[in-house]
């Protein structure tokens, strides 16, 4: 009788423990939830931002092509260079695909703007932040490959330099036009 009272005892304080423990050891699924909201509230206030900077200088791009001014290309990839600082580690993982095409867009302006060295510097660091990744013109010509064609960043002593590369035609056409004019 003495040992049944002892493991009737026992019994329902090892239950207790273990129970104490399982509550003890489970993380707080409420403090989980306000961490996740938090930083999702962090990452949607910081796209909201890009966006807003990014819609300013797509309007600048718009006014760039409509005048033809190379000040306001230049404005426009400025505007797009600051943007994406801007964005911060809150938001660097979202919006990848949009925030890529921004860059490339500013690529394109500091190189339709004048500033070639800009450019370079630009097309190399978003080659770095977004590796593998590429946008491709309608006629199926690379935008990173034609970028690097354009701005001097293939090797000229290669054979058959713009054959191996995807770049749309036209743009082929033309160096090989200024090539054959600066030999000959």
């Amino acid at each position: 009788m003495r040992e049944r009272n002892t493991k009737s005892r026992i019994l329902p304080l090892a239950a207790l423990l273990a129970a104490l423990s399982a509550c003890t050891s489970t993380p707080n699924p409420i403090a989980e939830g306000i961490g996740f909201r938090e930083n999702r509230f962090q990452e949607v206030s910081a796209m909201r931002q890009y966006r807003a900077c990014r819609d300013e200088a797509l309007e600048l791009d718009r006014q760039a092509r409509t005048s033809a001014a190379p000040a306001r290309y230049l404005a426009s990839a400025r505007l797009i260079e600051k943007c994406e600082a801007d964005v911060g580690p809150g938001g660097s993982g979202v919006g990848q695909e949009e925030r890529f095409r921004a860059w490339a867009l500013g690529v394109q302006n500091h190189l339709k703007g004048g500033d070639v060295t800009k450019a370079r510097a630009n097309l190399e660091a978003l080659k770095a932040a977004f590796p593998a990744q590429d946008l491709y013109y309608p006629d199926g010509g690379s935008f990173t490959e034609t970028m690097e064609l354009l701005l001097g960043l293939r090797d000229k002593t290669a054979v058959g330099e713009f054959s191996t590369t995807n770049a749309p035609g036209p743009v082929k056409d033309e160096l090989r036009r200024v090539r054959y004019w600066t030999r000959n």
